[in-house]
């Protein structure tokens, strides 16, 4: 007999999107953006958007270590050195998760990066 599947756990709830869905111990975020950052450099939005990665894994029970996959998307792949920098520094280099980057049209043309992640729930 298979046991049931836990429930999904969901934070951040809006009318459109949940920031973090939490399912079998994987924690699941929504893309994240610079929103407090529009127009500002690579680095200034790539370091606003890991400072939301990092709350909302805390908050789920999890962290960057934790990370399964990372998905970047990147308005000019020109930023991609600057965006590696500030990667570099915040990854655990012990811990690197797979990641894609790829160029994209973002919904926001002041937005020059957004993340998607997905990680695993640590045991307390």
């Amino acid at each position: 007999m298979s046991m049931p599947a836990s429930p999904v756990v969901r934070h951040h709830v809006g009318p459109r999107l949940s920031e973090t869905a939490i399912f079998n111990n994987t924690v699941y975020l929504a893309g994240q953006i610079p929103e407090n950052s529009p127009g500002q450099d690579i680095a200034t939005q790539t370091r606003e958007v890991l400072g939301h990665i990092d709350r909302l894994l805390a908050e789920a029970g999890s962290s960057k270590r934790s990370i399964l996959q990372c998905q970047i998307y990147l308005r000019d792949v020109g930023d991609i050195g600057a965006m590696n920098a500030v990667w570099d520094e915040w990854v655990d280099p012990s811990h690197t998760p797979p990641r894609a980057t790829v160029q994209a049209l973002l919904a926001n043309p002041d937005y020059r990066i957004e993340v998607v992640v997905v990680a695993a729930v640590e045991e307390a």
